[in-house]
């Protein structure tokens, strides 16, 4: 016989699968922009299937200029709330960044909760954050995302409801005032700073183990995780969903020459990127800073290329990597149906390998291009190790990139390629030129 705590637990399960009903508002104004609003209205609305809403209908707003006080004008905001309570919606997603006022102002407006672009993100970050890093980072995005949306002393940063904007810390903290949040701020700061102390580590590690290190970069649900796991055989969670990897991973694997490389498969950039994102996530995106080559995974079926392929390089501009060799990898060629296409678009990019990391076309020559780029970070070394030493020669076929090997009584001759860190380790054994 249930007994009243499983009639409990089966509404709140009801409760949790109750998804709520969103209505995406966009501005067009008659400034010109990179993306097209309707490209911009879709890929909200696959933001807000990943933070788990059903789209209920969309509208497009059209003025010269923002509305101060609500964005789009109250007329807009009333027909916005009329249909979204038709539809069923309880929720209205905007496709730009609000004002706290405006923010304020729109809630009362429409009777909708309303959130915003670089909220709905963070809602996003908060549910896929795994790790205790990864949770350190948003933590301290959506702190400093609401901090400034403080009315003042005793306003509570909950919301009627739950669910999309109320996840992470806007959750658990509901009556923090500012100082308290900025103690937090700077407490969360250090404990990140802790965090790329460690990677400093961890890197010259690498480094000194001479080993290249290539990062896999790219537009969000462009296929990088489907081919970090093609390229090292591992198991990183794929899905067909915006931000499906949060949490970096680093794996090794085999070039053609012999030689190792680690991988990195890193987080997804998009469009809009919350300022306060690329600032928490600065101790992870610094792998791609450290990194001997980037592989630039650009979806070659994807809506918006080009527009796609500037919002990465805007991210890595911010980020200071313009100086690291790059080769461009377009990317599940299997889904266009015109072959000509991907000759077009791979024309236009310059150095490029056309793959499907899904269906494993491409990735032989993928990986003949990367040992290539990464030779030319080698420097050629003459060296003399004695026969007694089958360790140094067995790090050179892993390290590095031998040349010619010649086998003598009591000693080898090698030349090799190797990184300058690798090349340490054979100081005693370099022939002066």
């Amino acid at each position: 016989m249930p007994s009243a705590d499983d009639g409990r637990m089966i509404d709140l399960r009801r409760e949790e699968d109750r998804r709520e009903r969103a209505w995406l508002v966009a501005l067009e104004t008659g400034r010109k922009k990179d993306w097209r609003t309707e490209d911009s209205l879709d890929e909200l609305a696959l933001l807000a299937k990943t933070a788990g809403a059903e789209v209920a209908g969309r509208t497009v707003c059209r003025r010269r200029a923002p509305h101060a006080a609500t964005f789009i004008g109250k007329g807009k905001a009333a027909e916005i709330a009329a249909a979204g309570r038709e539809n069923g919606a309880d929720l209205a997603i905007f496709d730009d960044d609000l004002s706290p006022a405006q923010l304020r102002n729109l809630q009362d407006l429409t009777g909708f909760k309303i959130v915003d672009r670089t909220e709905l993100v963070l809602d996003i970050f908060a549910r896929r954050a795994r790790t205790s890093e990864a949770k350190l980072q948003i933590e301290m995005a959506q702190l400093q995302y609401l901090l400034p949306r403080l009315a003042g002393k005793g306003v509570q940063l909950s919301r009627l409801g739950g669910g999309i904007g109320t996840r992470g810390p806007g959750e658990t903290k509901l009556e923090v005032d500012r100082r308290r949040i900025r103690d937090k701020i700077h407490q969360l700061k250090g404990e990140l700073e802790g965090v790329r102390r460690q990677r400093r580590v961890q890197r010259g590690q690498r480094l000194a183990a001479g080993i290249p290190v290539v990062s896999i970069i790219g537009y969000t649900n462009s296929g990088k995780s489907t081919l970090f796991n093609a390229l090292t055989s591992s198991a990183s969670l794929v899905e067909d969903k915006l931000f499906a990897t949060l949490d970096p991973a680093t794996r090794k694997a085999l070039l053609p020459s012999g030689r190792e490389a680690l991988f990195n498969d890193t987080v997804g950039f998009i469009q809009k990127l919350p300022h306060h994102l690329v600032d928490s996530f600065r101790a992870t995106l610094e792998e791609v800073l450290q990194a001997d080559l980037l592989l630039l995974v650009m979806d070659a079926s994807g809506k918006a290329f080009w527009e796609r392929k500037q919002a990465v390089e805007n991210v890595l501009a911010e980020l200071g990597s313009s100086s690291i060799p790059r080769l461009n990898v377009l990317n599940k060629i299997d889904l266009v149906p015109d072959e000509f296409l991907v000759g077009e678009l791979s024309g236009r990019l310059g150095e490029t390998v056309a793959i499907s990391a899904r269906e494993g076309i491409g990735l032989e020559e993928l990986l003949e291009r990367v040992d290539h780029l990464l030779s030319f970070s080698l420097t050629s070394y003459r060296l003399l190790i004695p026969q007694s030493r089958p360790d140094l020669i067995a790090f050179l076929h892993q390290k590095g990139k031998i040349v010619r090997i010649d086998y003598h009584r009591e000693v080898v001759y090698v030349e090799a390629l190797l990184t300058p860190p690798a090349a340490a380790r054979f100081k005693d054994y370099v022939i002066e030129e």
